[in-house]
């Protein structure tokens, strides 16, 4: 089936969804973009990343888009269209469409943000198998520029990761700077020892995750230490257990990491109970 995506105010034929080939996304990488999941033909974290995205934009002096606050209807709207039950919605806001090419931001007067949305269908994106079987990954040198807090259509070394860990016979990759695990290519990294979560804390290296910030939430409702900090690939393989998250994966549990097995190198107990309570919570509070 056709989907119906959005572009620019219009609904339409991805067929027919176009954008300009001077539009600075495509030139430039000068885009940010959110991915919102659905579960139940409803919106989960809707808030969080509505919240980040307009950080993204202040923090590249983007301008907002004139639908900025139609971004609910347009998701909603969208789902219905669609017939999304589960999935994922992804909305891209660019600078826009200069005249011409040029390094130089373009005048915000002159120029409006390009807006698109479209949707992936994925059923059986809640229950998924990796969940009951863990993932691999491996380890990469972190190559990316600095404001990884930023999130930019800058993925090209996240998907080359992502590449190398397939070539591996891996499932993802985790990035190393300066020996410290930074992140996944597109989720956040754990461990867990004994009682204790361990993450790398917020800062301009790691992206500012919202089912992070869920996550530990609900980790320390459930009387879970978690700590903040910077951890090696060595200290990861000695845990008990480790997992990723992200709005696509919510909890997925890690199973082996550069060829080591995470403890019994199966998914462990604390990581399933994760996934279980923020998947239950998030279906409570979707929209």
């Amino acid at each position: 089936m056709t989907r119906t995506v959005y572009v620019n105010g219009d609904y339409l034929p991805e067929t027919e969804a176009k954008v300009s080939i001077f539009d600075r996304a495509f030139l430039m990488a000068d885009g940010v973009y959110e991915v919102t999941s659905v579960l139940g033909g409803k919106l989960i974290d809707f808030d969080g990343h509505i919240k980040r995205l307009e950080r993204s934009l202040n923090e590249l002096d983007m301008p907002k888009p004139e639908a900025f606050d139609d971004l609910l209807d347009i998701h909603r709207k969208l789902v219905e269209i669609n017939e999304i039950d589960e999935g994922m919605i992804y909305l891209q806001v660019t600078r826009g469409a200069a005249s011409d090419r040029d390094f130089v931001f373009p005048d915000p007067e002159e120029v409006k943000p390009t807006v698109v949305l479209f949707t992936q269908n994925k059923p059986g994106l809640a229950d998924s198998p990796a969940a009951k079987t863990g993932i691999k990954v491996i380890s990469i040198e972190d190559v990316r520029w600095g404001r990884r807090d930023i999130k930019t259509t800058q993925l090209l070394y996240p998907s080359m990761g992502k590449m190398m860990a397939k070539k591996a016979g891996c499932d993802d990759a985790w990035m190393v700077e300066d020996g410290f695990v930074t992140e996944g290519t597109s989720n956040n990294a754990y461990f867990i020892k004994g009682n204790k979560i361990v993450t790398r804390a917020l800062s301009t290296d790691i992206l500012h995750g919202i089912t992070r910030a869920a996550v530990l939430r609900f980790a320390r409702e459930a009387q879970m230490e978690v700590e903040e900090r910077n951890f090696t690939i060595e200290e990861a393989q000695g845990a008990d257990e480790a997992f990723i998250t992200s709005a696509s994966t919510f909890v997925m549990p890690v199973v082996e990491i550069d060829g080591k097995a995470i403890g019994e190198g199966v998914p462990g107990t604390r990581a399933a109970r994760l996934r279980e309570i923020y998947l239950d919570e998030s279906r409570k509070a979707a929209i």
